[in-house]
């Protein structure tokens, strides 16, 4: 199958791609210098002969959402309703979307927003018979390749390497899920099989394991065999629990986390030099 990957330069973008080359697709990666989400002209001529899209370009931290919550929504609901108008009668979309969103209460921010209105648009759009989506709404994806400082777990590995000192916020016990960068790009590839025209299923994708900061920051310890140094602030205000459960993932993908234990992702991580 030709696949465009929106956001293929990214950290998850890369995965995806990869992935859905070790499995025979024809990949066409986009990146913005291909085309702009954010221009409809430019995804319709890259997207004009594809017969499926992961669409992986969006705003991506909440951080970023609260200070720029209309260039979110430019990127996040503008850049998906690109990809909806570029796509041909019958062709398959994969979304990555978020496990912030919960079907029953309001996203709290304009990063969780967006990305449940682009949901509805592809649902909206699916419902015609047009196309078939399967919105894969993810935790916090972490392993080889990620390079954003910004991010939990190379933040965390660069303190253990004299760096930075890690910030907590709070007592170190909120609990996160984190998926291995290689199991949600597999999910990707097996989302691709069920996305039949004229459907929409928005699928939960996480390890099923949650961890605390402080179990992240003693596994990184384990694994590096070095301190971290951390340095502790008041609690910020963000949901103290985060967790997912694969079991959806597995009945609808057939998919399941093999390398998403807190370890695997640490030593990965660490060997790839992420």
């Amino acid at each position: 199958m030709r696949v465009a990957v929106t956001g293929a330069g990214g950290f998850v973008g890369r995965a995806v791609a990869s992935a859905l080359g070790g499995a025979g697709h024809d990949v066409v990666p986009v990146t913005r210098a291909v085309a702009d989400v954010e221009r409809p002209d430019q995804v319709a001529a890259v997207l004009a002969d594809v017969e499926a899209a992961c669409h992986l370009a969006a705003v991506v931290r909440v951080r970023d959402s609260l200070a720029d919550p209309l260039g979110t929504w430019r990127t996040n609901l503008g850049g998906t309703l690109a990809v909806l108008g570029a796509l041909r009668p019958g062709a398959r979309l994969v979304l990555a979307s978020t496990a912030a969103i919960h079907d029953d209460v309001p996203p709290a921010h304009p990063y969780g927003a967006s990305k449940l209105a682009a949901e509805l648009a592809a649902r909206d759009a699916s419902a015609t018979g047009a196309l078939g989506t399967v919105s894969l709404r993810l935790a916090n994806v972490a392993g080889p390749g990620d390079t954003d400082g910004s991010r939990l777990l190379p933040a965390i590995l660069a303190a253990a390497c004299g760096g930075t000192p890690f910030t907590v916020n709070g007592d170190g016990s909120a609990v996160r899920d984190l998926v291995h960068v290689d199991d949600a790009a597999a999910a990707f590839v097996a989302a691709l099989d069920v996305a039949a025209p004229g459907s929409f299923r928005a699928v939960p994708v996480g390890s099923g394991r949650p961890v605390t900061i402080r179990e992240v920051l003693a596994s990184v310890e384990r694994v590096t065999g070095r301190a971290v140094a951390v340095a502790y602030r008041d609690a910020a205000p963000e949901p103290r629990t985060v967790t997912v459960d694969p079991t959806e993932a597995r009945s609808a993908l057939g998919w399941a986390p093999r390398r998403s234990t807190i370890d695997r992702i640490v030593r990965d991580a660490l060997t790839s030099g992420a």
